[in-house]
């Protein structure tokens, strides 16, 4: 396991890269699908003690914010890293482990690459502007370090709470920190 932080290319403001992605329901889901207020956009995988950690935080917010969609992305090379396999995925889903809007696969890490993300998980949280999503922030999902620690500040939950009421993120952004994405081979 090779610890990360990601610093990514987008900032505050940017549109979200377009991607089209199969999830592990069996459907085709484009970025202009989510029709949500906010839209949290999770690189994240099944293996990494550090995305592991943080199943229950973004299910949570899956159950207590309706106008929020999460969707988790998992970019990691599944032939190499079986328990990242789409297969795997779906396992997490049935079981409930994972409990997403949607659980979506990059299989060749291009949608991963265009957002800037590096580790697993890196969280990506956007507000409708129109017709865009445009970020709002880009950061750890809370203040717990290691995948063993207890948070005590959820940066995410605030950040979220800022764009649904209309306010701007007051969240500073700050690396993602997990295990680096296992990228396919091209």
């Amino acid at each position: 396991m090779v610890l990360k932080e990601s610093d990514s290319a987008l900032d505050r403001g940017d549109a979200a890269p377009d991607f089209e992605l199969l999830g592990v329901d069996g459907e085709t889901h484009p970025l202009d699908s989510f029709e949500e207020d906010a839209l949290l956009v999770v690189f994240t995988c099944n293996h990494c003690p550090y995305a592991q950690a943080k199943f229950d935080l973004l299910n949570g917010l899956v159950a207590e914010y309706d106008d929020l969609a999460v969707v988790g992305i998992n970019p990691n090379d599944g032939d190499e890293y079986p328990d990242d396999s789409f297969e795997a995925m779906r396992d997490r889903v049935d079981d409930g482990t994972i409990a997403y809007d949607a659980y979506l696969r990059d299989e060749t890490g291009a949608v991963a690459e265009a957002y800037g993300a590096v580790c697993t998980p890196d969280p990506f949280l956007f507000g409708r502007n129109g017709d865009a999503w445009r970020l709002r922030y880009h950061g750890r999902l809370d203040d717990a370090l290691n995948p063993d620690d207890e948070p005590t500040e959820l940066y995410v939950r605030e950040a979220v709470e800022s764009v649904l009421a209309g306010e701007s993120v007051e969240v500073p952004d700050r690396p993602s920190r997990g295990c680096s994405i296992k990228w396919p081979e091209a």
